[in-house]
C-alpha cells in the first residue's frame, strides 16, 4: 500500500504521503528561492529602500509566489494549467522595471505592472493566434537583450553595491568571488538536489563569510515581526503610458516562455503535447499572478523554467507534490523575520550569484537564436534588434529629442525596443529562398 502511495508522485493527480510530498516540494522551492526575491533585492537597491521596506517587499514577494503556483496547480475556473508549476518573481521584467523605476519610482511600476497583467490574460485566452510571431529568434534576441542589459548591474552589486562608501574594495570583490566560485563547484561537483540549488548554497557561504568579516548587522532583523499578514497597496499606483508600453513587450516574451514552460513540463514529465486549455490557463494564470504580485506591491511572476528542468529530470508531476513547496513559500510570506534575515545579505554577495544568473541569461537567449543556422535573415533580426536596441540603452542621449511618451523605450535598458524590432523584422523580412546553386544541386 506504501509503495502505491508513492507512486503517486509520478501522477498528476492523487496526495501521496505528507513524507514524501514535503521534500520533493521543498526541493522545488531551493531551485527557485533566489530567483525570486533577487529581483526584490535589486529593485528595492535601487530606489534607495530602508532594509525594513525591503524586507516587507520580500515577504509579500514569497507570499505572492506561493498563491500564483497554487492556482496553477489547482485552477480557478480558466485560470491555472492544472499542471505542477512553480510561479515566482520574474527575472525578465528587471531590466525595464529599473528603468521605469528610475523615472517614475515603485508607484510607477506596480502601475505598469498592474496594466501589463490586464493585457497578459488578454494575451492568454488568444493565445493561437500569435504564437507565430514569437520564434526563437524573437525570444532570444530578448533573453540576450535582458542579460546583456543587466550584467552592469549585477557588476555592481558583486563591486558593493552603488553608492556604498566600500565600493570596489577587497573585501567585496572577495565576497563576490567566493560565491561564484562557490556555485560553480557546487554545479559541477555535486549531484541532485545539492547541484540544482548551487546558488542558494552560493549565498548561504557567502552570506556566512560576511558574517565572520564583520559586514552584517542584524539590528533590524531583531525588530522584525514573528508573523504579520503581508499588506497589499502600501505604495499605491502610478499610470504612464510610456512605462505600461515598456512593460507590455515584457509581457508578449513572457507569454512565450511560459508557453515553453507549459510544453516542457507536459513532454517531459507526462510524455505527451500541452493541451490548447493548459497553455491558455498558465498565460492567464500568469496574467493574474502580475496583477496579485502588483497589488501585494512586487514586481510580475512568471513560471520558473529551472523547475521544468526537475520535472523533467525526475518524471514527479504530482500536484500536490508541488503544492507542498508553494505552502512553504506562504508560510514564508507570514514571517516578516525570514525577509529581514535575507534583506541585510550584502550586496556583495548577491552580487556573486547575479553575475552568474544574468549570465546564465545570455547564454539561454545565444541558444535560443542558434536554433537555426545565424546567418541571412536571421543574422540581420538579430544584428538590427540587438544593435539599435543595446545601443541607445549605452547612448541614452541619443534619443534626448523624442517625443517624452516613446523616449523611455529607447533609453534604460533597451529590451523593449529590441524585442519589438525582432518582432517587427520577423514579420516584414521576406523568408529566405533555396539558392540557384543548391536548387540545382538538388
Amino acid at each position: 500500500m506504501d509503495k502505491e502511495k508513492n507512486s503517486l508522485i509520478y501522477k498528476l493527480d492523487g496526495t501521496p504521503p505528507l513524507g514524501t510530498s514535503i521534500p520533493l516540494g521543498l526541493q522545488h522551492v531551493l531551485a527557485m528561492f533566489v530567483g525570486n526575491v533577487a529581483p526584490i533585492i535589486i529593485i528595492s537597491g535601487a530606489l534607495k529602500l530602508p532594509v525594513e521596506q525591503k524586507a516587507f517587499l520580500i515577504q509579500c514577494a514569497m507570499f505572492v509566489a506561493g498563491i500564483a503556483s497554487l492556482i496553477q496547480a489547482f485552477p480557478l475556473g480558466p485560470i491555472g494549467a492544472r499542471l505542477p508549476i512553480i510561479m515566482g518573481t520574474s527575472f525578465g521584467f528587471l531590466a525595464v522595471c529599473l528603468s521605469i523605476a528610475g523615472k517614475y519610482g515603485l508607484p510607477g511600476v506596480l502601475g505598469a505592472a498592474l496594466v501589463g497583467g490586464i493585457f497578459q490574460i488578454f494575451l492568454g485566452f488568444f493565445l493561437k493566434h500569435i504564437r507565430k510571431f514569437f520564434p526563437p529568434i524573437v525570444t532570444g534576441i530578448v533573453l540576450l537583450a535582458i542579460g546583456l542589459s543587466l550584467i552592469k548591474t549585477g557588476m555592481t552589486y558583486f563591486a558593493g553595491g552603488a553608492g556604498a562608501k566600500d565600493f570596489g574594495s577587497m573585501q567585496n570583490l572577495i565576497l563576490g568571488t567566493i560565491v561564484l566560485v562557490t556555485i560553480v563547484v557546487v554545479q559541477y561537483f555535486t549531484k541532485g538536489v545539492l547541484s540544482k540549488s548551487s546558488i542558494l548554497i552560493g549565498l548561504i557561504v557567502g552570506y556566512i563569510a560576511a558574517l565572520m568579516m564583520g559586514k552584517i548587522s542584524f539590528a533590524s532583523v531583531a525588530t522584525a515581526s514573528w508573523f504579520a499578514i503581508p499588506r497589499p497597496l502600501q505604495f499605491g499606483f502610478e499610470f504612464h503610458l510610456d512605462a505600461i508600453l515598456s512593460i507590455c513587450v515584457i509581457y508578449m516574451v513572457s507569454t512565450v516562455e511560459t508557453v515553453g514552460n507549459v510544453c516542457g513540463i507536459a513532454a517531459g514529465g507526462i510524455g505527451r503535447a500541452a493541451t490548447d486549455k493548459e497553455i491558455s490557463g498558465s498565460v492567464v494564470a500568469d496574467g493574474v499572478g502580475s496583477i496579485f504580485a502588483a497589488l501585494f506591491n512586487v514586481l510580475p511572476t512568471t513560471s520558473y523554467g529551472q523547475n521544468v528542468g526537475i520535472i523533467t529530470m525526475t518524471k514527479i508531476v504530482n500536484r500536490f507534490t508541488v503544492a507542498t513547496g508553494a505552502m512553504f513559500l506562504i508560510i514564508c510570506g507570514l514571517f516578516p523575520k525570514i525577509g529581514a534575515v535575507i534583506a541585510v545579505m550584502p550586496s556583495s554577495v548577491l552580487g556573486g550569484a547575479a553575475v552568474v544568473m544574468f549570465s546564465m541569461m545570455i547564454v539561454s537567449g545565444i541558444n535560443q537564436v542558434t536554433e537555426a543556422p545565424l546567418q541571412g535573415r536571421n543574422a540581420t533580426i538579430l544584428a538590427v534588434s540587438l544593435g539599435v536596441g543595446v545601443g541607445f540603452a549605452l547612448v541614452p542621449d541619443a534619443c534626448k529629442y523624442f517625443n517624452p511618451l516613446i523616449k523611455m523605450l529607447f533609453e534604460g535598458s533597451g529590451v523593449a525596443i529590441a524585442a519589438a524590432l525582432s518582432v517587427f523584422l520577423n514579420i516584414v523580412l521576406p523568408k529566405e529562398k533555396t539558392s540557384i546553386v543548391e536548387k540545382k544541386a538538388a
